[in-house]
């Protein structure tokens, strides 16, 4: 069922490099901090974002490097969005389209389509990473 809300943000994750899952999950994790629902749609090589082993992802190095400096990593992230009570979301057809096992998701993670998604966002904004 639609979300009726225009406050809801969905979050399109289609890339799957490390420095845009991340700042895909620091713009929903905000997003929550600050009272609105958000969604996070992975599809195609955003996928490896919401499995277990995230290591896929491109540059998955990085979060090393960020976390030194004092950044929060991928991995505090998607506990932080599991917290907040983010709708994750792995696409179906976007894990088979990579080769991704759908059994090995992220806590919380739901493996559905993108009428779900866009059925949860509902007249609320999707950004694009």
């Amino acid at each position: 069922m639609p979300v009726e809300s225009d406050s809801t943000l969905g979050v399109l994750l289609i890339s799957g490099t490390h420095d845009r899952a991340h700042y895909a999950f620091v713009l929903a994790t905000g997003a929550a901090a600050i009272g609105r629902e958000v969604v996070v749609f992975a599809t195609s090589r955003g996928c490896h974002a919401l499995l277990q082993d995230w290591s896929g992802l491109e540059d998955a190095a990085r979060d090393a490097a960020i976390r030194a400096r004092g950044v929060a990593g991928l991995g505090e992230l998607r506990d932080v969005a599991a917290s907040l009570g983010l709708r994750l979301i792995a696409c179906e057809a976007g894990l088979r389209a990579e080769g991704l096992d759908a059994r090995t998701p992220f806590r919380g993670v739901e493996v559905a389509g993108v009428v779900t998604f866009l059925s949860a966002v509902g007249a609320g904004q999707i950004v694009a990473i």
